[in-house]
């Protein structure tokens, strides 16, 4: 298997909550409630070491509170090259009700500067310069108070230089300068994108035509996600259409982080474009359904890849897990 580095900038203890449903001004009781360390890099990473890469988590981590993250990197087989620096991680609430409908409550984060930005490019370099290089960089999440848009862009840059193929999965103005330093990979959703397109992107013809540039700007993997209206993917082999089988939807906070990771995952395997779709958008199907990442072993998931729909955007139709 490859080895992978993943990159948080802004990691959060998740404080989840299900219940019925969210009454605002009064006292809600949830089901269930869970506390996780987590961030979109960390989650891309939990995914990876599950299906048997090995994976480093990096970025900035308080120093305050790191021991949900000392006891999670452990629990999950993840190598620890976080930079630590003052104060605690940020907490973020997630409220799942049963209708699906999540809200999401999330702190600033940890400030950072030049000092500690420069000790993270240090610790990276010396990731990308082992006698083990990673195969693949990720780099998800918003940024930390303290970390500007030109810091951000200097930091693709740099790790674009390495050679290694850079992901980004970010938002906001940080999507924009992500895309402008011709990463491999982005995968925004169909809001996330639609500023950087210029148009709403509501339809499969809208979302092909943005992937489409997206691809042709530079980007090598393109990949738009719409939720139930699934997945287009466009690269250098062709384009892609996605539609995941049926599930209940109960919380869908770590669907996208599933979904990149098992992308990376076939394709540092070396599968098959239509393969490797069918994999993460099931895999990304399997994780709405609970709280957290998503599980390849779950009982069903041999059935949720069987329904998955792959379609080439010649109108090709493949169906079924089989190749």
């Amino acid at each position: 298997m490859a080895r992978v580095l993943c990159i948080t900038l802004n990691p959060a203890l998740d404080l989840a909550f299900n219940l019925d449903a969210l009454v605002v001004g009064s006292v809600n009781r949830p089901n269930s409630a869970q506390l996780e360390a987590a961030g979109k890099g960390v989650n891309v990473a939990r995914v990876l070491a599950g299906l048997g890469h090995v994976v480093t988590v990096s970025g900035f981590l308080g120093a305050d509170n790191e021991a949900p993250f000392q006891l999670a990197f452990a629990k999950y087989s993840l190598a620890d090259a976080f930079v630590r620096v003052p104060g605690e991680t940020r907490i973020n609430a997630k409220i799942a009700e049963q209708s699906g409908r999540i809200t999401d409550i999330n702190g600033p984060g940890m400030p950072v500067d030049a000092t500690h930005l420069q000790a993270l490019i240090n610790t990276l370099d010396t990731e990308l310069a082992s006698t083990t290089p990673p195969q693949a960089v990720v780099l998800a999440g918003s940024l930390p108070p303290g970390l500007s848009l030109d810091d951000f862009s200097k930091l693709l840059k740099h790790l674009n230089a390495s050679g290694v193929p850079l992901w980004v999965d970010t938002s906001g103005p940080a999507l924009n300068v992500a895309i402008a330093t011709h990463p491999a990979g982005v995968k925004p959703n169909e809001t996330e994108l639609a500023e950087w397109a210029g148009e709403a992107l509501e339809t499969t013809p809208t979302r092909l035509r943005a992937a489409t540039r997206l691809h042709h700007s530079g980007v090598e993997h393109a990949l738009i996600s719409a939720g139930a209206d699934g997945v287009l993917w466009v690269n250098a082999q062709g384009a892609w259409h996605a539609t995941p089988p049926k599930v209940t939807a109960t919380n869908t906070v770590c669907a996208g982080d599933t979904f990149v990771a098992g992308i990376l995952h076939g394709l540092l395997s070396g599968h098959a474009p239509e393969h490797t779709l069918r994999f993460a958008t099931a895999l990304s199907a399997e994780a709405v359904r609970h709280i957290g990442v998503g599980n390849p072993h779950a009982a069903d998931f041999d059935s949720l890849q069987q329904h998955t729909r792959i379609r080439r955007l010649d109108d090709t139709i493949t169906e079924g897990a089989t190749l």
